[in-house]
């Protein structure tokens, strides 16, 4: 139905690949377990959204310019790890001069449309994100209906609905289990300073990679 097959094996399969970690599961745990709950869900959101927005490049033909022109791809992927690299700058830096700040009034005051921002370019600069649906929705897709948006708008809408899933359980249990922690100024201070680091690592990261 739609040039879809085996939906079911995708199905699958595309839990399979949501539940193996990877940067999108890192950057919502530093993101969880040092601004807490809210700051988690937030960040899922938005990694998810830059997922849709892949989905929606691949049905439109606009990722096979990623994946046939290496200045493309390294242009975006280069944009990506200097966005990770200097969200982990701005996470050491800023921390460390407000660390007296008590962690109720600094959750109240956090600005949850910058971390949805944060999460969609995150994932939206990663070309491998682009390069994985040009690769992996094809295999369910009859040859038939190559050429056509549909199925791949219905198979990238159903792996972004299960790893929003995965995503949100994931943010709520890991803040759930730092909240405690988090009471404590010195830990708290820890913690941040270690998802700078955390961001730095995954811009690095991504810099070196390749297709």
């Amino acid at each position: 139905m739609f040039g879809i097959l085996n939906f079911g094996t995708f199905i699958l399969a595309g839990i399979i690949l949501n539940l193996t970690p990877g940067a999108d599961t890192m950057y919502i745990l530093g993101r969880s377990i040092s601004q807490g709950k809210k700051s988690g869900i937030v960040s899922a959101l938005g990694i998810s959204s830059g997922a849709f927005l892949h989905c929606i490049f691949a049905a439109l033909g606009l990722s096979i310019l990623l994946a046939k022109s290496a200045v493309a791809f390294s242009i975006v992927k280069y944009i990506g790890a200097g966005y990770l690299i200097y969200l982990g700058i701005k996470s050491l830096v800023s921390k460390s001069t407000n660390n007296k700040e008590p962690f109720l009034e600094n959750a109240r005051t956090q600005n949850y449309s910058k971390v949805y921002l944060s999460g969609i370019l995150t994932n939206l600069f990663n070309p491998k994100v682009a390069l994985f649906f040009l690769a992996f929705l094809p295999q369910f897709i009859d040859s038939n209906y190559a050429t056509s948006a549909l199925p791949f708008l219905i198979l990238g809408l159903t792996f972004v609905a299960t790893g929003t899933t995965w995503c949100l359980i994931l943010a709520f249990f890991s803040a759930r289990l730092a909240g405690k922690i988090r009471k404590n100024k010195k830990i708290k201070l820890w913690l941040d300073k270690t998802t700078g680091v955390l961001f730095i690592f995954l811009g690095i990261q991504l810099a070196l990679s390749k297709k």
